[in-house]
């Protein structure tokens, strides 16, 4: 069934930060329901997050600062796109500057939505393989913790107490099955 998009009836900005704006959206259905739905975007919208594989078989991880949470959660390495970037450039510049290592080779996996109801938001899911040492400075405050974690232990990274972020799950998952069928 293909259902038409409510038509927009107006758009009012109800709050600006420096990284995202509030939108509140007044939408008709098609039947002629009205409502008023909120949304956040902003002008850097994508982003990529990198499952990076050593030549040992462990998943590059990264200990990490997430002000939502207010604790340090663990997760693969992730970034926003730069202007002129294409996802799997980013993939390679932010896992230099957060592991230190660069990838030979780069496969995009998947692009998730990242709450679609409230926000335009996508994040590149990229597998990252044949590393080789290449450090980066990059914007981090502070160095990220570099963990290096056992591909064969995906059980206890899933209940690791730090390992929450719903892409990196999502990430761990496809990566895992992607490097089984290679």
């Amino acid at each position: 069934m293909s259902r038409k998009p409510p038509r927009i009836d107006a758009r009012d900005i109800v709050a600006r930060s420096r990284i995202f704006s509030i939108e509140a959206l007044h939408l008709t259905f098609s039947n002629d329901e009205q409502r008023i739905y909120e949304r956040i975007f902003g002008a850097r919208n994508t982003s990529v997050l990198i499952v990076a594989v050593d030549a040992n078989d462990n998943f590059l991880l990264v200990s990490e600062y997430a002000a939502g949470l207010q604790r340090y959660e663990t997760g693969f390495p992730k970034g926003i796109l730069e202007s002129g970037e294409d996802p799997l450039q980013a993939s390679n510049r932010e896992l230099r500057e957060e592991t230190g290592f660069s990838a030979t080779h780069l496969e995009l996996l998947m692009t998730l939505s990242v709450s679609p109801g409230y926000m335009d938001h996508h994040t590149h899911l990229v597998l990252a393989t044949e590393l080789r040492s290449a450090p980066l400075d990059g914007d981090e405050p502070e160095p990220p913790e570099l963990i290096r974690w056992p591909r064969h232990d995906i059980a206890g990274l899933l209940r690791h107490p730090a390992f929450t972020e719903a892409r990196s799950v999502a990430a761990l998952y496809l990566a895992n099955d992607r490097l089984d069928h290679a």
